[in-house]
């Protein structure tokens, strides 16, 4: 098809820093109208796909045989300027940060690691939303209304600031937003409950925007195991949890594996047909026995499946110091709590947290930790099995020293410069690998009849 065959060839240009500004004129300039009309698409797609340079030789190498998006040997390494890496963090929990306590993202936020000057600062293109849904909040009833609020603040965020972000929900808008100078905001929910609710929440949330879903959190649901839940009820996935990632296949989300036990991430790389990612995961090589973080053998996995594990800065996932603190904090931490009848917000319970903190210096990690889960990712999977998902505003005053904010991408790049990694493959790792796993999820759901739902 058409549409589909240009799609991937705008991709690998963009991926490969063809320019693609100009005019499509004439009678490819109809057709090509006359197919994203087919697809349903927005007129503003129309109007952005219809002001992409290079269209006319990319229609017509639309008659010739292809390279998938991931293959490289096809192109030379164009080695960009470090501005010109398309960088996708896919996991900030701005969202839930805004629901406890606002904050105007459009100007310095300092009480949190994401807003738009310093994201600017960082060459941050592609910012993925975390729709975070506590298993409290799911187990009360209340996980489809969390999810439709927070995905309602991130519209009107976009709305208010249209200067500064958009949201985005298919790959073509992130490549049309940095185009544009806009920050996008896809949008992925960590906690599938909202879309176990009913038969129609996995549509009515796709419709919405969400493009990837992390099956579960700290706790096993009505989808799967939970690798924070050690008796494992289900043993992996639920009925519903397989019908789920195959239904999320057909519609073009992404399934993510972060948070999910072992068995079931076996389960899901059997049932998934297209490519999953672990949206903010670490190795469990350099923290044993924290199963919330990946195996060797799940990172081979993956990678053999065509996915990308984005690695997840926070201290306590990237080194076994970390951990341990973190371990010992949360016990001594949850008895204050338990014996005060304390809530997590309680002024008494921030109090006792920081004169803890005082006494007990936290172990941050540094940004060479985080460079040796990403090369430990690279040497069992490839380097197109690797990206970055930071977990910013998650793991709160937990950063390592160097990466505290979303302004520290360039220092990341700067580091992957620094271990040998050429541009090409920093490309991969800040964005490209992720961008070809979206991809490959949006073909997989168009061969099905869905194509991609974009927001313009």
């Amino acid at each position: 098809m058409l549409f589909t065959c240009l799609v991937d060839k705008l991709h690998a240009a963009i991926q490969n820093k063809n320019h693609y500004h100009g005019l499509c004129t004439g009678t490819g300039r109809h057709q090509l109208k006359h197919q994203v009309q087919g697809n349903s698409m927005s007129s503003s797609i129309v109007r952005r796909l219809l002001t992409l340079s290079a269209l006319m030789p990319l229609l017509a190498a639309c008659s010739l045989p292809s390279p998938r998006p991931s293959d490289t040997s096809a192109v030379a390494d164009l080695a960009p300027a470090p501005s010109q890496t398309l960088i996708i963090d896919t996991h900030i929990d701005a969202p839930f940060r805004l629901h406890r306590r606002y904050a105007d993202l459009s100007q310095s936020a300092p009480d949190g690691q994401f807003d738009y000057p310093r994201a600017k600062a960082g060459g941050l293109n592609g910012a993925f939303m975390s729709i975070y849904i506590p298993a409290t909040v799911d187990e009360a009833g209340g996980s489809v209304a969390l999810a439709n609020k927070l995905i309602d603040d991130m519209e009107a965020i976009a709305l208010a600031h249209p200067d500064k972000f958009a949201i985005a929900t298919c790959t073509m808008d992130i490549y049309a937003h940095a185009e544009d100078g806009l920050i996008s905001l896809p949008m992925g929910m960590e906690n599938g409950g909202p879309v176990a609710a009913s038969a129609d929440a996995l549509g009515h949330f796709y419709t919405r925007g969400i493009r990837y879903i992390s099956l579960t959190h700290s706790k096993s649901n009505a989808l799967s195991d939970s690798s924070y839940d050690l008796n494992e009820p289900l043993g992996g996935l639920s009925p519903l949890g397989r019908e789920t990632v195959r239904r999320m296949n057909s519609l073009g989300i992404m399934v993510d594996v972060s948070h999910i036990s072992d068995a079931a991430f076996e389960q899901v790389l059997a049932v998934s047909q297209a490519p999953v990612i672990a949206s903010h995961s670490s190795l469990r090589h350099f923290v044993p026995g924290f199963h919330r973080n990946m195996s060797d053998d799940m990172v081979r996995a993956l990678g053999a499946a065509g996915g990308v594990v984005q690695i997840n800065f926070g201290s306590s996932f990237v080194t076994a110091q970390a951990r341990a603190y973190s371990n010992r904090a949360r016990l001594i931490i949850g008895k204050f709590q338990r014996e005060n009848n304390l809530t997590w917000d309680s002024p008494e319970l921030r109090a006792f947290r920081a004169e803890y903190r005082k006494g007990n210096p936290y172990p941050f990690a540094s940004l060479d930790t985080v460079l040796d889960h990403i090369d430990r990712t690279v040497e069992l999977a490839g380097v197109g099995a690797v990206g970055i998902g930071s977990d910013y505003d998650g793991v709160g005053d937990t950063l390592p020293t160097g990466l505290k904010d979303v302004s520290t991408y360039p220092a990341l790049m700067d580091g992957l410069r620094k271990r040998g990694y050429s541009q090409q493959d920093i490309d991969k790792i800040m964005g490209g690998n992720l961008m070809r796993v979206w991809r490959d999820v949006e073909k997989f759901a168009e061969a099905q009849g869905n194509p991609a739902l974009c927001a313009g």
